[in-house]
């Protein structure tokens, strides 16, 4: 049985009486997944208003449903009071209702003023069209604090300008109302703080804004409210003056959370990662990792900030033999392994001790199809102890996978299920299973919470920090400041795919973190 909502004392709606959006008694099928489960939310006019919640909350649900992209399965919305039938995108934006995306819905060869119109051209004279628009731009602009040059190619902008250039379509399209999915995830903190102006201002001037994101911190800084949803209810309702990011982390998983609370001073070793100089390129053959140079120590973890795009990609591959390098050395335990030697390969890399969880789970880290006793040893699929014979052994790959699942608190604890019937935080703790439990002696991590809840990246963190005081070297890249800033022991700055600079966790900040990764500033 779902316990009662804990709600706080209601917030009048202005303007008239009535709310900006009401979702009055949400009920989503997809088969025999409950996705929401009577859900109401009411957000007010002219307010930031949070929403939060782990993975497989209902969040998403909840959100498509308002946008268009899903019809509900029993309730009503009403929109400035009125019953709404949304049965598409084009619905909800025709009530004024718009919504940015994680990813962004941009074509990147295109200008802002074209990405702009597109879709909403104004008929058949294009000219015209785009003289109103341009117009208009520079109007929202003004008006907002969102000045874009309009003849820009969205691909040569920043990505916290392209964000803007998202903000700017839906206001285009007349939006009242702004859903925002996530929206710092590729930002510097200078760059976040910033978006939050525009929403500060944005409501001042009486727009409503709905904000999903999985970080507390923002939720506390910039909303005016937050409903908080666990297994597709609202559980809470509550002003966030009258809460906390502990009081929230603990509604959103139903016990207390702690993350990297424990975390004892590191004991580094012996070098087990050393990077000199190196240089990698992409598909195209353009530089993306610039004369890099670093090392990595058993006993400790070593955190690389940065924005992505900055080479961070790259430079895992090459670290995990997925990619040459141009030029440079690497050696992992004294011993040169640099990907321009023939016949090096991911699997040879593996069996000299290293440990890879890619950033990308679906496109690297798992095959989909296969079920997650076979996704639990891929990579490791000619070890003896997966075989009978010349053949593998399927019930010991089974017996192996269910510990896993067990010690990792993998759910559903089926090893039969095929790894897309997984939610996202339990496939990554598949993933990070499968590579700790090999007892490599270098692990690499590349995001390794991304998409993840709060209940999952509390256990994750543990599982690395334990790895580190097991002895073992553990390099961990990450855009999420919060999660480097816990987790390491030495941070490394990248910037335009060069190592920018050195700092410890002790004495780093957030504000110098975030103008390092901007290429601002360099470690004190």
């Amino acid at each position: 049985m779902t316990a009662a909502p804990a709600l706080d004392s209601a917030i009048a709606p202005p303007q008239g009486g009535r709310w900006a959006i009401e979702a009055v008694d949400i009920d989503k099928w997809f088969g025999p997944v409950h996705a929401n489960r009577d859900v109401t939310l009411r957000v007010a006019k002219g307010s930031i208003h949070g929403i939060v919640g782990e993975n497989g909350a209902g969040k998403s649900t909840l959100m498509n449903i308002l946008y268009g992209y899903h019809p509900a399965d029993r309730g009503e919305i009403r929109i400035d009071g009125k019953t709404a039938d949304i049965r598409r995108p084009s619905d909800a934006l025709a009530l004024g209702v718009g919504m940015v995306h994680q990813h962004f819905m941009l074509v990147e060869n295109f200008s802002v003023l074209e990405n702009v119109l597109l879709g909403a051209e104004g008929g058949a004279l294009l000219a015209e069209g785009r003289g109103k628009a341009r117009a208009e731009l520079e109007r929202l602009g003004r008006d907002y604090g969102l000045e874009v040059d309009p003849d820009a190619v969205v691909e040569d902008l920043p990505v916290g300008i392209q964000q803007r250039v998202e903000i700017l379509k839906a206001l285009y399209r007349g939006a009242e109302t702004l859903i925002l999915d996530e929206p710092t995830g590729v930002l510097t903190p200078q760059e976040a703080d910033k978006l939050f102006h525009f929403l500060r201002v944005l409501r001042d001037q009486g727009k409503t804004v709905i904000l999903i994101t999985h970080k507390l911190r923002e939720i506390m800084d910039v909303t005016d409210r937050v409903t908080v949803m666990r297994r597709g209810a609202v559980v809470a309702d509550l002003l966030t003056q009258n809460t906390s990011k502990e009081e929230l982390a603990e509604l959103m998983v139903g016990r207390k959370v702690r993350l990297g609370g424990d975390k004892a001073p590191a004991n580094p070793g012996a070098v087990v990662l050393e990077v000199q100089d190196l240089h990698v390129n992409d598909e195209q053959g353009k530089p993306r990792v610039r004369g890099v140079s670093f090392n990595v120590r058993g006993g400790e973890i070593v955190g690389i900030a940065g924005v992505s795009g900055n080479g961070q990609t790259e430079l895992l591959e090459a670290l995990g033999g997925i990619r040459p390098a141009a030029s440079g050395r690497i050696a992992l335990k004294g011993s040169e392994v640099s990907t321009r030697r023939p016949g090096l390969t991911a699997r040879i890399l593996r069996r000299l001790g290293l440990g890879h969880v890619p950033e990308d789970r679906h496109r690297m880290g798992l095959v989909a199809g296969f079920a997650a006793y076979e996704n639990a040893i891929l990579g490791h699929q000619d070890e003896k102890q997966y075989h009978r014979g010349w053949l593998l052994d399927r019930a010991r790959m089974v017996d192996y996978c269910g510990e896993w699942m067990d010690a990792y608190d993998v759910r559903p604890g089926n090893p039969l299920l095929e790894a897309l019937s997984f939610s996202g935080g339990n496939q990554q703790k598949l993933v990070v299973a499968r590579e700790m439990e090999h007892t490599p002696d270098l692990l690499l991590v590349g995001q390794p919470t991304r998409g993840v809840d709060i209940g999952a990246i509390e256990f994750i963190h543990k599982r690395l920090i334990a790895m580190r005081d097991a002895g073992k070297a553990v390099l961990v890249v990450s855009v999420e400041l919060d999660e480097i800033m816990t987790l390491s022991d030495r941070i490394l700055v990248m910037f335009d795919g060069r190592i920018v600079g050195e700092v410890s966790p002790e004495t780093a900040t957030e504000r110098q973190l975030g103008l390092m990764m901007a290429g601002i500033a360099e470690a004190a």
